[in-house]
């Protein structure tokens, strides 16, 4: 699963970039990596993990770079990379020097030096950030009506099994609001205590944080062993409170909290240590992944009071930084649908914005992560009808995290977005940031109109990113395949006008890899995309094997007037021993100056195949007499005409199952009528049904125009297909 980077000559985002490769067969206790320019050799590092972030930022040139084991002289094949005036400095000291400066900084070390006291905040602070003060206060208020306590006792079912059971999910459920609305509070009242000075904050999180601190963190429903999630948001609300109450816990109370701390970030360590750093090998462990950032900031807010951060801080620090999120590729951007960004967006919050104040490096300033600000300002811009790609597309946008994260990128994107964006970010997090927050130190500029991530195989083209009425037109082939939270949906697309949808993804997901979730959710027939013979379609059932199974964008372009894009999902269709699909080729073109889409698909297969071009709305798709397709949601129309004509390819309605409660789906298809090896689709659609005079003719070369309105496209040649014989 470790590709060596970085290759292929890439331009790198980052300076110094970040190096990773696959582990020797004779797990050496460390590696020597070289790396050169211009036939010289420049520098020569060793490293005892699989990854090598240098300390200071190379100069602008062509390098190649090679590693070997340490105690084998065997070296890897060269590999190549560009660094140019493009590629942002981002240097992170070596990690003893950054530990001994987060040991000198005064508690609380999670606060910006503007975070003082709320008596000694200047007036533009106190106009700026009263409103989310008072948010927060009444939400710690309001909360401390409620005195139920907590106990271990409260969860007596085992989740050590893998096995399911609905008792357990609401025992789960009960667990996850109950560990969220303690360890929230004790946060949030330390804060406010570190704030004001009330006693009454100091008493709620005293009395929060006990019973938290008498959960067992060794075998209890909220342990390591039971549940990752919330022993780590239990251990960093608990050394966040210490950071802040550090003066007033008592040396019992402080020893007692420290204690659980230590047992839970310990096995943390213990689990993500093992093999030498586990996660230099299994990046695509989300949660391994979340739980080293965790570890990385209570390893730093622990210094000097527990002696085992020393330890723990070495190992996950550097780490961390280095590769933060593993779900695309150095330009940032999120391959598993903007629902799970949002996710990651909330749990970078919790730990990046106090980890940068503690260490002074703020992973904010980091390549990828104002490429991930970017990759949320095209496919969730401001005023979007929804997700888009991925699990849980089907809920509702959550714009509190992409804002706050906005918020705290310097650029000019993020500070266009961070205004653009209705609505407050959560209080917690805004009364903690600092102030002013980078964004507002920085001239608004909105992004270009269109946009390839190709790490992560999407594409974005919007009529304009300025106006919330904007046309938004998401295409997307992926390398990620349909690996863990991704679907099947290469060479998928998804339509918006005006804030609505017009072509959705269908389906809900009851629960993660759920009958209803393999069976359609995630499919390929589910999304607007080619399936054969009644609904085949890609292969996203193989578990890490769906990695390969997977697209890719073969070409890209953009102009004020005309976008294109092409993938190539080829690969998704075939497992190791069937050879589905020889051939899945589609062709996008936005037409900006008409608001129209072309997709041309070009197919072919081993075998004769009935092909099938699926699409989906949020409401009825009607017919009309003339042949057209159109669907109206609301106020938004999309008129859609197959190019084929239709006793070739005639529309026909698709059964699905229901829709999840309180929404509309419609589905239909244009399908072959004919088995064919080879076949092509050629679809226009209108948004808003202007109905523009089309023409489709061939040229002398054999090659077709293709007119919509003022606007020509020239197209290959038509395929030659064969009929199966029967």
């Amino acid at each position: 699963m470790i590709k060596p980077t970085p290759d292929f000559l890439q331009v790198q985002p980052q300076n110094p970039p970040s190096f990773a490769w696959a582990r020797h067969r004779t797990l050496p206790p460390s590696y020597t990596v070289e790396l050169s320019s211009g036939g010289v050799v420049v520098a020569t590092y060793t490293s005892t993990r699989g990854f090598l972030l240098p300390s200071k930022a190379l100069p602008a040139g062509t390098y190649s770079w090679r590693v070997r084991p340490s105690t084998v002289v065997e070296w890897s094949t060269p590999r190549t990379f560009v660094i140019n005036a493009t590629s942002k400095v981002f240097e992170v000291p070596e990690s003893p020097t950054i530990r001994a400066a987060a040991l000198l900084k005064a508690r609380p070390r999670q606060l910006p030096p503007s975070v003082t006291r709320k008596d000694l905040w200047p007036s533009a602070m106190l106009t700026a950030r009263s409103a989310a003060l008072t948010t927060l206060t009444n939400q710690v208020e309001t909360r401390m009506l409620t005195t139920a306590t907590i106990a271990d006792t409260m969860w007596p079912l085992a989740y050590a099994s893998t096995t399911l059971t609905a008792a357990k999910s609401d025992q789960q459920g009960d667990l996850n609001r109950k560990i969220d609305f303690f360890s929230r509070q004790l946060e949030s009242a330390s804060l406010l205590y570190y704030l004001t000075g009330n006693t009454r904050y100091l008493n709620e999180a005293l009395w929060r944080g006990d019973q938290l601190a008498g959960l067992d963190p060794v075998a209890g429903p909220t342990s390591y062993v039971n549940q990752d999630q919330l022993t780590r948001k239990i251990a960093l609300s608990m050394i966040k409170a210490v950071d802040f109450l550090t003066t007033n816990l008592g040396a019992e109370r402080k020893a007692r909290w420290l204690s659980n701390v230590n047992v839970r970030a310990g096995a943390f360590y213990a689990d993500l240590s093992r093999d030498n750093g586990r996660l230099d090998q299994t990046p695509f462990d989300s949660h391994g992944g979340n739980t080293l950032g965790f570890l990385a900031l209570i390893a730093t807010l622990s210094l000097g009071d527990i002696p085992e951060a020393n330890n723990w801080f070495d190992f996950s620090y550097r780490a961390y930084l280095n590769a933060v999120f593993a779900w695309s590729g150095p330009e940032g951007g999120f391959a598993n649908g903007t629902a799970y960004a949002e996710y990651t967006c909330d749990a970078a919050l919790q730990v990046w914005q106090p980890l940068g104040q503690a260490t002074g490096v703020s992973l904010f300033d980091k390549p990828w992560s104002v490429g991930f600000m970017q990759f949320f300002m095209h496919f969730e811009p401001p005023g979007a009808a929804g997700h888009v790609f991925g699990d849980e597309h089907e809920i509702k946008p959550m714009v509190i995290y992409p804002k706050a994260f906005a918020g705290r990128v310097k650029s000019a994107n993020a500070a266009w977005y961070y205004q653009n964006l209705a609505g407050a970010e959560d209080a917690l997090s805004l009364v903690q940031a600092p102030y002013p927050l980078p964004s507002s130190t920085i001239t608004p500029v909105a992004p270009p109109d269109a946009a390839l991530y190709p790490s992560i195989g999407w594409v974005a083209m919007h009529s304009s990113m300025t106006t919330p009425k904007r046309t938004s037109v998401f295409f997307k082939s992926s390398p990620y395949g349909s690996y863990n939270h991704s679907h099947a949906d290469q060479n998928g697309l998804v339509i918006d006008s005006g804030g609505r949808r017009l072509l959705t993804e269908a389906g809900y997901s009851d629960y993660f890899y759920s009958p209803l979730a393999v069976d359609w959710y995630r499919t390929t027939k589910a999304h607007n995309a080619i399936t054969f013979d009644g609904g085949i379609g890609q292969i996203g059932t193989e578990g890490v094997k769906n990695l390969g199974r997977n697209g890719k964008i073969t070409a890209f372009s953009t102009t004020p007037t005309l976008d294109f894009a092409e993938g190539d999902a080829t690969p998704a269709y075939n497992s190791d021993t069937v050879v589905a699909m020889k051939s899945a080729i589609r062709k996008v073109w936005y037409l900006r100056d008409q608001d129209v889409v072309v997709v041309l698909d070009r197919l072919d297969s081993p075998l004769a195949r009935k092909y099938e071009w699926n699409l989906h709305a949020a409401a009825p798709i009607n017919l009309g007499a003339d042949g057209v397709l159109q669907i109206t949601n609301v106020d938004r129309s999309l008129c859609i005409k197959s190019l084929i004509n239709d006793s070739a390819a005639p529309y026909t309605t698709r059964p699905a199952p229901p829709p999840k409660a309180g929404t509309f789906e419609a589905h239909g298809a244009f399908v072959k009528a004919v088995a064919n090896y080879k076949a092509e689709f050629l679809v226009v659609l209108d948004v808003g049904c202007k109905r523009p005079v089309t023409t489709l003719t061939t040229l002398p070369s054999g090659a077709r125009s293709l007119k919509i309105g003022t606007r020509e496209l020239t197209l290959p040649s038509a395929l030659t297909t064969v009929v199966a014989q029967k």
